[in-house]
Order: C-alpha cells, then structure tokens, then sequence
C-alpha cells in the first residue's frame, strides 16, 4: 500500500536522496553493455576525449538517478509512471569515486482534468557530486495516484 500520494508534492519543497558512491568497474560494465563508447571504456582512450578521462556514461548517470529516487520515494509512492522527459542535461563527468546524491524540487503540480483519480508533479531532479556540483538535472512528469481516489 502506497504511503505518498499527488497531494503530498507541495508547490517548491525540496527532498534530498543518497548518496551513492560510483566505481571505476560499474562505468566500465555500464558502458560495455549500453554506451561501449571509449571515454566510458578505456582510461587511456579516455584521457585523449574532451572528458580527459574516465566518465560515466550519461545515460548511466539517468540510471542512477532513477535508482536512487525509486529508492527514495517512488517505491513508496502511488506513482502511475511518466508521460515522459522534459530535459535532460549533461552539465559534468562523472567520475570514479564520485558521491552522487539526488535533489529534487516540485516545480508544480496539478489535478488531472481527465482522471480525477489522478494528479500529475513536474519535478526538477539535480544530481550532485560530492563538491555540491550540479552533474545531470532532469525536468520530468510524474503521475501519482490521488489520496482521496483511494478512499472511494
């Protein structure tokens, strides 16, 4: 049973997630599977990038902040899915050793006019390393299950 519902996303409140520290051998098994591209593969390859070294693969940096927000609240929430991704923005590499943590503020939310069962959350995700450095940010929707759905 669901513990977090639409009307618990107040307007600009802010929740922070993590950490989770980030090793050479997952950027290296992430990238051979989904991105085997060889700023994400090879550390020598990698110094000769714009990166100048090993780095996460971005989409790997998503899968990360999926993880950690599905085990901050999603997984304990009414979550309905996502209509989809606003934006995302690669701002910095992430590197090995980094502590990645998750903030996440409510931008806005609304009542669905066509589910009445249902209200949506746009949120902004920032993941941050270890120096309070902005890495990736995420602009996304969410539909969460309405609290007073439930009763009826």
């Amino acid at each position: 049973m669901p513990n977090i519902f639409w009307e618990d996303f107040a307007l600009g409140s802010i929740a922070v997630f993590g950490p989770r520290k980030i090793t050479r051998e997952e950027i290296i098994d992430f990238a051979a599977q989904f991105d085997p591209q060889p700023m994400h593969l090879d550390e020598e390859a990698a110094r000769q990038t714009m990166l100048g070294g090993l780095a996460a693969s971005g989409w790997h940096t998503c899968c990360i902040l999926m993880r950690m927000i599905a085990d901050g609240f999603l997984l304990d929430a009414s979550s309905m899915g996502s209509p989809g991704i606003e934006e995302v923005r690669w701002l910095k590499p992430v590197r090995p050793g980094d502590e990645l943590r998750v903030r996440r503020t409510v931008l806005d939310t609304r009542a669905s006019k066509s589910r009445p069962e249902m209200g949506l959350v746009r949120f902004l995700f920032e993941v941050l390393n270890q120096n309070d450095e902005c890495v990736m940010s995420q602009i996304c929707l969410i539909m969460f299950g309405r609290r007073d759905a439930q009763a009826g």
